[in-house]
């Protein structure tokens, strides 16, 4: 008996163990040429769920889009950058309001790192007493850093009403954060600030805009589609029917 009871506390204990480390805090994956995605993890509802982030490395320093999630992985974020690339980060844009994005914009900017957010992101952060970017973009800019050019673009309300994308042009990379869903998601996820009547015209205003991009980032899960603006129109096509 004193054996069996052992044996059922250790594969307890190795079940614990395993479980913590099966998810890994920060995962670094390449995306192509000086393109990278990071993804942090934070429980949502009830399950430890993956958020997006992405970094690109210039010659001028490396650009951030969007917070890690889990805050514990913020400096290691910039030791990762750092080892992995020899970079500092010099800027850190956030594409909406929800910590998901904005929650590591105030450490960021104490570590002399540029931070940016849209005036309507700004207003709703304050509002929300939530973490604020130093920098305020008025309108869609167009941001040179190093040898890269890339753009920001709002297409509409959506996931939430300040929600933003970003686009390379040379090399067709569209950050859509989380106004696109992943092809991997079957629902539309956090619902609490959306505007589901609006979210289809702010999608098609981006398809319209940015033609045949060969990678779509969305804010959380795999962004190995190039279908999720697709994927995005008819999660929102089936919650309308249900809504009605």
């Amino acid at each position: 008996m004193k054996k069996l009871k052992l044996t059922i506390f250790f594969s307890m204990v190795f079940a614990c163990v395993f479980g913590q480390n099966a998810t890994p805090k920060l995962v670094i994956t390449p995306l192509k040429g000086d393109f990278y995605i990071y993804t942090t993890y934070n429980n949502y509802k009830g399950t430890l769920f993956p958020s997006n982030g992405m970094y690109l490395i210039t010659d001028a320093g490396a650009v951030i889009i969007d917070s890690p999630w889990d805050t514990t992985q913020f400096q290691p974020l910039l030791d990762s950058i750092k080892a992995r690339h020899g970079k500092d980060a010099i800027m850190c844009l956030a594409t909406h309001s929800h910590e998901d994005r904005t929650a590591a914009l105030e450490y960021y900017q104490s570590k002399g790192i540029k931070t940016y957010t849209t005036k309507q992101t700004d207003e709703i952060s304050k509002q929300r007493n939530e973490k604020r970017a130093a920098y305020i973009i008025e309108n869609d800019m167009v941001f040179s850093v190093g040898q890269y050019k890339f753009q920001t673009y709002y297409g509409g309300s959506g996931h939430t009403p300040d929600n933003i994308v970003v686009w390379f042009e040379n090399e067709k990379v569209l950050y859509g954060g989380c106004l696109v869903k992943s092809t991997e998601a079957e629902t539309l996820g956090n619902l609490a600030d959306a505007d589901t009547a609006a979210w289809p015209k702010s999608i098609k205003q981006i398809q319209k805009k940015f033609k045949s991009p060969k990678y779509i980032i969305p804010g959380h899960q795999s962004w190995k589609s190039r279908k999720s603006l697709k994927h995005t129109l008819s999660l929102i096509k089936r919650y309308q029917k249900q809504e009605k």
